[in-house]
């Protein structure tokens, strides 16, 4: 039996998200199929964690078990010869037995990018939040780097229960949010952020929002971001970011960014 690690790009767009769902395709389920057709048999991928209808990846991270010998190399080339162009294996390792690519997970970089062009571009519109007005972007970056530390993030995550990865059972003391990876010892919507900041890259006038954390909740980077386009509207100051926290109430932030602007970056292990 073998283990693979599996890097994954997508562009999101076209996609009811990562997790296989009955009603339309997605992520896991065209990864499972052209596994399945290649391997000869079912196979089961666990993922990083969920990403919503719309969000893009450039380096999700997935594993599943196989007795098949194909060498990762040839695997690749099979799998991307067999996938859509959306979705693209960038590279997979044989791993130990017990890895779990949902459950080892040690941190999660997130990148948001706001096109802030008077004119949207057709080139970058699947990838981007156009928003055209102006923003504080200082205010924005101040309150963006409140976030940093271990906090009670039930203000920025959709309202919903806490839920166990499918297919896999966590320890009891394991509990996560579809976007985010479980945490040990940070029970419900506690998050610990270790970089938040606010960039902009003036020759593309675009407003990255950045983001690095042990995991992140149902919605919480999109409902970050769209608390922050409030603080750079002048609706809410830095220092609300901190009552918002307190607060423990999503109605308390701002709105969810749409989501073709969110795009996960890295898995660490």
């Amino acid at each position: 039996m073998r283990n693979i690690l599996l890097v994954i790009a997508y562009d999101g767009t076209d996609f009811l998200g990562w997790q296989r769902q009955p009603q339309g395709p997605t992520i896991q389920g065209e990864l499972e199929g052209v596994l399945e057709r290649i391997l000869g048999s079912r196979t089961k991928v666990w993922g990083s964690g969920r990403t919503d209808t719309g969000v893009h990846a450039a380096a999700q991270a997935a594993n599943f078990k196989t007795e098949c010998a194909i060498p990762c190399a040839n695997l690749v080339k099979a799998v991307n010869n067999a996938l859509p162009p959306s979705i693209r294996l960038k590279g997979a390792q044989e791993v130990a037995l017990d890895f779990h690519a949902r459950y080892a997970v040690r941190a999660k970089i997130y990148r948001y990018r706001i096109l802030q062009t008077p004119v949207g571009s057709p080139f970058l519109g699947r990838f981007v939040w156009h928003y055209p007005y102006p923003l504080d972007r200082a205010h924005m970056a101040e309150a963006a780097a409140l976030l940093v530390g271990e906090h009670e993030f039930a203000s920025f995550a959709a309202v919903e229960k806490p839920e166990v990865g499918e297919g896999h059972q966590a320890p009891p003391e394991v509990r996560e949010h579809p976007e985010g990876a479980p945490l040990q010892g940070q029970p419900g919507t506690v998050r610990t952020i270790f970089s938040s900041r606010v960039l902009w890259r003036p020759r593309l006038s675009m407003l990255i929002y950045e983001v690095r954390g042990s995991g992140f909740l149902h919605h919480m980077v999109r409902n970050i971001v769209g608390t922050l386009v409030e603080v750079g509207r002048g609706k809410l100051t830095a220092q609300d970011v901190v009552r918002i926290l307190a607060a423990r109430d999503r109605a308390q932030a701002g709105p969810t960014a749409p989501a073709q602007g969110l795009c996960l970056m890295k898995v660490e292990y």
